[in-house]
């Protein structure tokens, strides 16, 4: 098949993807979860409600947010084997007005069940670290800190789609054709158009995967060390945003899948990207081990009870059967799983591991959060289930949402053809 071949079938394809299934399924999952929500609040489960939404709050934040910078990282390093699935990453800021919201909602009417704990504890705390914990400092710093994040992250996102929204426009039904004529206006494809646009990708890109760094940090220390404000870790800030990165790239595997075989370009997501994919997450996955390796060899090696607890807590009693499937699961199977080349270059093999890791990555979060307000164990109940599903059905209906609505094929993005294989498309 000829490059011109290949150029003018992305853009046919560029905007025919429906994602029906996943729109309405997860629509469908959003509004269940919202009714059993509030059926739960109006019961004795509420704290547990509460505290469930927090842990969901924190696992999709950060597959949002990781998305977000993985496409900043492909970016900054002119990656070229993206080019064809980076618009799947992309979708993912659709979440972030919600993550938003998520955080309100937490800090008015979940605050006392989620840090009502840690509330009765700032009494024997130094001055200057129960101001840095209290109520209106802790929301201010995350909600602005959060809020500048997504509004670069939708800078850069945008900026990435006007080239092909321009190409595409034309074939833009009437929902869709106002939005790219409103996104394109002002951008006549020139070079010296095109060179303007790729300098803002790169001051947009670096800014943005330092501020996720940042940020991620503090959303880490505030949302899930400050349960326990007796205790803390340096490392912990970068174990979840990394954790977080290492998801979006799980997420990417499933959704680039399955959004490819939607738009009848599956068989252009060659072996040697999903190769390139599946390196990554086999990397990020012993980095994960790595991080939480010396976050507990330094506290153990301390042997200081304020440090200890928190592991003893986790790695004793209830909870040890969650601490052991990380071990396992989060680590052990997958290595093994990735580590050979054949199955990070099938599709099943590949998706197979991602959904699995997705899955081991919520007990992640939840054995980082939990624990504290549930030392009896992580017996599972109705409730668990309903934020589950109502905060993924969100996340998932507006990925898709934003998938549907904007340009997914980068056919003018200059990396586009290496990742093809041809030196000019």
């Amino acid at each position: 098949m000829s490059p011109g071949t290949i150029h003018q079938r992305l853009v046919e394809r560029a905007l025919t993807g429906k994602y029906d299934l996943f729109r309405g399924v997860g629509g469908g999952l959003a509004v269940l979860g919202l009714i059993l929500f509030v059926v739960a609040l109006g019961s004795d489960a509420a704290p547990r409600a509460w505290q469930l939404f927090h842990v969901n709050w924190l696992y999709f934040t950060g597959l949002a947010g990781g998305s977000v910078a993985f496409v900043a990282v492909q970016k900054i390093t002119n990656a070229k084997w993206s080019g064809l699935v980076i618009r799947f990453a992309e979708a993912s800021v659709a979440f972030l007005p919600v993550s938003l919201l998520g955080l309100l909602l937490t800090f008015t009417l979940g605050y006392h069940a989620v840090y009502g704990p840690m509330e009765a504890q700032l009494h024997g705390l130094q001055h200057a670290k129960a101001v840095w914990l209290s109520r209106p400092f802790m929301f201010g710093r995350l909600f602005v800190g959060l809020a500048v994040l997504y509004w670069i992250g939708w800078k850069l996102i945008r900026a990435d789609l006007i080239p092909d929204m321009l190409v595409t426009r034309a074939t833009a039904g009437p929902g869709r054709r106002s939005l790219f004529d409103r996104w394109t206006r002002g951008y006549d494809g020139s070079r010296q158009a095109a060179a303007a646009l790729e300098d803002r990708l790169h001051r947009l890109s670096p800014l943005y995967a330092v501020l996720y760094a940042i940020v991620f940090t503090l959303v880490a220390f505030d949302g899930i060390m400050a349960l326990q404000p007796h205790w803390f870790s340096n490392l912990l800030g970068g174990f979840y945003f990394m954790g977080s990165f290492l998801g979006a790239h799980m997420l990417l595997a499933v959704m680039a899948m399955y959004g490819a075989s939607q738009l009848g370009i599956g068989d252009l997501v060659s072996p040697k990207q999903r190769h390139d994919l599946g390196k990554l997450c086999f990397g990020f996955t012993v980095f994960w081990t790595y991080l939480m390796w010396a976050q507990f060899l330094v506290i153990w090696y301390g042997n200081l009870p304020e440090e200890t607890v928190w592991f003893l807590r986790r790695q004793s009693g209830p909870w040890t059967a969650v601490s052991l499937l990380l071990l396992f699961g989060h680590f052990l199977l997958p290595f093994l799983a990735l580590m050979s080349r054949h199955p990070k270059r099938r599709r099943g093999a590949l998706v197979a591991a991602a959904v699995w890791l997705l899955v081991v990555h919520w007990f992640d979060v939840l054995w980082l959060v939990m624990p504290e307000a549930r030392p009896d164990g992580p017996a599972v109940r109705w409730i668990d289930v309903a934020c589950l599903v109502g905060l993924g059905g969100l996340f998932f209906a507006a990925t898709f949402w934003r998938l549907g609505r904007s340009e997914l094929v980068p056919v003018r993005d200059p990396r586009l053809p290496e990742s093809l294989g041809f030196e000019n498309v």
